[in-house]
């Protein structure tokens, strides 16, 4: 089942870089898991984010941060939307219900009146 990351919000950051130091290459991404499959496209309600420094191109983990990085990081968590968990049938999943129904149905049907 393959598993993707959306970006749902991404925000520049005022802070100083603790790799490079720069004040103008932070940007806090937040990202949403959706799961797809042939039948249905599920949003999730896993959430992840992750911090990066376009100035210096690196990543920077959670053990890097400052204080003032992790409060403004809880901050935007805090003012984060993300889109409601949901499940969407596609196509083939309603043709395969309604195919079923259909069978059973005539099944039903066939009992019923064999016995009359």
């Amino acid at each position: 089942m393959p598993e993707k990351l959306v970006n749902i919000k991404e925000v520049t950051l005022k802070n100083n870089c603790p790799e490079c130091y720069s004040k103008e290459g932070l940007h806090l991404t937040f990202k949403q898991k959706i799961t797809e499959n042939k039948f249905f496209k599920s949003i999730t309600s896993d959430i992840t984010n992750e911090l990066f420094c376009k100035m210096c191109n690196s990543v920077i983990y959670p053990v890097q941060w400052t204080d003032d990085i992790d409060r403004v990081v809880d901050y935007q968590k805090k003012a984060f939307a993300p889109k409601k968990p949901s499940t969407y049938l596609k196509k083939l999943s309603w043709i395969v219900i309604i195919t079923i129904a259909v069978v059973i149905a005539a099944v039903i049907f066939a009992v019923l009146y064999s016995n009359l």
